[in-house]
């Protein structure tokens, strides 16, 4: 996987022209949150309606699939190809894997768990990773831009190495989109 130079500065400096463009990054990632949980209706609604053989909820999975192709699009600005749906089943399978994280962690399987969540957030990453122009999609490889330059740090101030490419765009994207930040 080639790497190419990004620097903090050019991550932030993309993150602003996202918000002047009409992202607003903290808002947006409540908004994919929003946009996993209406793809998960949408799962429900079809399970249920195959199971019990009432069309009713096919009609229901429609009227929720229509919302949340309205609402994917608040956030996906600029798409090519099949990019929309990649985007679009990254967040799913996001979804899916916090859910089962958090049942494994119900049943006491913490480290299973974590793997899970660790998973799930790579792949949330991945989503804001492509559609912030982060991550760009080549010759059927993405490549990230390079963050050799940046110094993450742990929680106590220590240096940490991210080795993982899926490490080092979880840390950009965290740098780029905090949702507490008013």
């Amino acid at each position: 996987m080639d790497l190419n130079k990004l620097s903090v500065e050019d991550l932030i400096k993309k993150a602003e022209e996202s918000k002047k463009s009409g992202l607003d990054l903290s808002a947006d990632e409540d908004l994919s949150i929003a946009i996993m949980n209406l793809i998960s209706i949408e799962e429900h609604f079809f399970f249920t309606g195959a199971k019990t053989g009432k069309g009713e909820y096919f009609d229901l999975l429609k009227t929720a699939r229509e919302m949340r192709k309205e609402l994917l699009k608040k956030i996906i600005k600029d798409y090519e190809g099949e990019v929309w749906c990649i985007l679009k089943h990254l967040l799913s399978a996001s979804m899916r894997l916090m859910e089962v994280g958090t049942k494994k962690l119900g049943q006491g399987n913490k480290p299973e768990a974590e793997d899970l969540f660790k998973k799930a957030y790579e792949l949330y990453s991945l989503f804001w990773g492509i559609n912030l122009g982060i991550v760009k999609m080549q010759d059927t490889r993405y490549q990230i831009l390079d963050t050799k330059n940046v110094n993450y740090v742990d929680e106590s101030g220590k240096r940490k190495d991210s080795e993982s490419v899926f490490s080092k765009l979880g840390n950009l994207v965290q740098k780029a989109i905090d949702c507490c930040r008013e």
